[in-house]
């Protein structure tokens, strides 16, 4: 909202013009109209923090404008009705600024919600229908014309073409799409045409979950915020105390008008305004700023431990590779053909929900037929092909045996080995490779610049692993874990440096929770891993994560200078008030200066870091 149509900004712009009226009337020596005139200015800068206090003090709860209002109010008592004005105007102003910075922070992040188009286009049988976007229903079929928005998210059933995904995810490239690839809400679709299948409704899908989450994190407190509130929680009551105590010590000399005045200017003094707002206004404008580069932070507390960050623990398969492994080479035993092989690992992994059997699957034209399937969670699958029983697992849980130096060899090669066996025997391996993402390496040799130890869990064997992690540059590995295993590796690293575990699989779920702080790839993918997380990227770019960890380092420097600031001026101001130094008017606009230079520090941390750049390659965005 421009500043000449916001009310909060114009009642204050109100009384700080009727105050200088005033002072000029007073000047040039007519009291009356003066006095007129700087009463209606301090009426105007009260009506925006006077209701307000009032209203807290009725429910029991003391803030920095009770204080504002009895120091004005005694001015008043004293005859200082300019000094009261001023004080009004000063603190309307501060606080005018702090509800347009608050306001700015949450509309950047509302604008997300205007991707979504207000209407769609469904298939029905008797045609297509336009409805509004908010009545689509899961499995409807939307059509989307090229250069159309995504209102939901969907499935490709038919048509190709390539979406531009970057005011979402941050990713700047198209990326190519065709029948079973999923969508996001938001979306702008290329050249071709397309059908999907919505897979959420209207007005739940990843985006409006973007800014729940982030709506969510602006209510709750971090470390910082908690600080600030247990410092000027006790401080209200002790200040109100501290003036009264002056009061009376002035009774006490027989100068009650002196003590009285300075207590006024003490209460002003040692009130904590710019704490009171050093942390929120910090918060928000960077929770806010992140979400619209990708990085949806679920609360101030993960904010702040974000920043701490010194370790990041890495799941491999999905997050530093592309999590679209390809069997790339397949090993039958003597007595076997190497079709055979891939047709029973295929009928058992028709059963999983390993990201591995996709891949085993898509090798196979003629799965067989298999009954009695039960699936071994970190182990593999077993089933009945034939009459004859039957697994297909990990080399640690089926030994290899005839191939095993075949397996050894693509392990060493940086591959995942499947072994499968028929009743009782290995009959054959399979060697599947998930190639690692272009941007892991940047990401890691990005992280270890600034300091920041790399480690790779994973339940992969040894041998692969370790490739792997050669290619992307991580020396620290953890393989063959299950899932309870990555979870207490986690714990183990936490107790002695703040640890941050990246994840996207259900399987990661326990090491997100357990970590300092669980950073999920994809605001769309695994449910598991984004309600144990509690930071999720709504891409896949890891370039997203030196830039996320940038800007909450960022963020938490500006905070602690906001509270070092904040307790500083009150520790200066409070003397030179108690003695007289400063008299009320010096005294708000030192205070009032200070609270508005906390304001702009605070809004700073929505500034994007300069990491984003590499993660946008100049691709369109929000904020411009």
């Amino acid at each position: 909202m421009p500043w000449w149509r916001d009310r909060h900004l114009l009642i204050p712009i109100a009384a700080g013009l009727l105050l200088a009226v005033g002072y000029i009337l007073e000047w040039t020596g007519v009291g009356l109209p003066a006095t007129i005139v700087l009463a209606l200015a301090l009426i105007s800068g009260a009506l925006t923090f006077v209701p307000g206090a009032i209203k807290r003090l009725l429910r029991g709860r003391l803030g920095v404008g009770l204080l504002m209002t009895i120091a004005a109010v005694g001015a008043v008592a004293l005859g200082h009705v300019g000094e009261a004005a001023a004080l009004a105007f000063l603190f309307s102003i501060a606080e005018a600024l702090e509800d347009r910075a608050m306001d700015k922070a949450k509309t950047g992040l509302r604008a997300l919600l205007s991707l979504i188009p207000d209407t769609a286009t469904i298939s029905r049988l008797g045609g297509n229908v336009e409805i509004p976007a908010s009545e689509l229903r899961v499995l409807d079929i939307l059509v989307v014309r090229p250069g159309d928005r995504v209102a939901t998210d969907g499935i490709v059933v038919s048509g190709r073409s390539s979406i531009d995904t970057s005011a979402i995810t941050g990713e700047s490239i198209p990326v190519e799409l065709g029948p079973g690839d999923r969508v996001p809400a938001g979306s702008i679709n290329g050249s071709g045409a397309l059908q999907l299948e919505a897979t959420a409704d209207g007005r739940d899908n990843s985006l409006t979950k973007i800014v729940e989450l982030v709506e969510q994190a602006n209510a709750r407190k971090g470390e910082r915020a908690r600080l600030a509130d247990r410092i000027a929680k006790p401080l209200v009551p002790a200040v109100l105390i501290l003036a009264a105590l002056v009061v009376i010590f002035g009774f006490i000399i027989g100068e009650p008008l002196l003590w009285t005045e300075r207590a006024l200017v003490v209460l002003v003094a040692a009130s904590p305004c710019a704490l009171a707002i050093a942390v929120p206004v910090t918060v928000i404008s960077a929770i806010g700023s992140a979400s619209k580069f990708g990085v949806i932070i679920k609360s101030g507390e993960a904010f702040e431990q974000l920043g701490t960050i010194t370790q990041v623990a890495f799941d491999k398969t999905g997050t530093l590779t592309q999590g679209k492994p390809v069997v790339v080479v397949t090993r039958a035993a003597d007595g076997t053909d190497e079709t055979t092989v891939r047709d029973i690992a295929a009928g058992l992994e028709a059963h999983s929900t390993h990201p591995l059997g996709a891949a085993i699957i898509a090798a196979s034209h003629n799965p067989a037929t298999v009954a009695d399937v039960q699936e071994q969670p970190g182990h593999g699958i077993t089933g009945v092909v034939n009459g004859q029983p039957a697994r297909v697992g990990s080399p640690r849980w089926i030994l290899a045996g005839r191939l095993a130096a075949d397996a050894e060899a693509l392990e060493e090669q940086g591959m995942t080995v499947v072994v499968v066996e028929v009743a009782g025997s290995d009959i054959g391996i399979l060697g599947i490779r998930d190639e690692l993402k272009p941007e892991a390496v940047e990401t890691v040799r990005q992280l270890t610049a600034t300091g920041i130890a790399t480690i790779m869990l994973t339940g992969d064997n040894d041998r692969t692993a370790r490739a792997i992690a050669a290619q992307v540059g991580i020396s620290d590995v953890r393989a063959q874990l299950l899932p309870a295993d990555k979870a207490a590796a986690i714990e183990e690293f936490a107790r002695t440096r703040p640890t941050a575990m990246v994840g996207d699989g259900i399987n990661d779920a326990p090491a997100l929770a357990a970590a300092n702080v669980g950073i999920a790839m994809g605001v769309t993918g695994s449910d598991a891993a984004i309600e144990s997380a509690s930071v999720a990227f709504t891409g896949n770019d890891l370039r997203l994560l030196p830039a996320a960890l940038l800007h909450a380092r960022r963020g938490r420097l500006i905070m602690t200078g906001n509270i070092a600031l904040s307790l500083g001026i009150i520790v200066v101001l409070f003397p030179l008030a108690l003695l007289g130094v400063l008299g009320l008017a010096g005294v708000v606009l030192v205070h009032e200066i200070a609270e508005v230079i906390v304001i702009l520090n605070g809004v700073r941390a929505s500034r994007r870091p300069a990491m984003r750049s590499r993660v946008h390659q100049g691709s369109p965005n929000l904020a411009g």
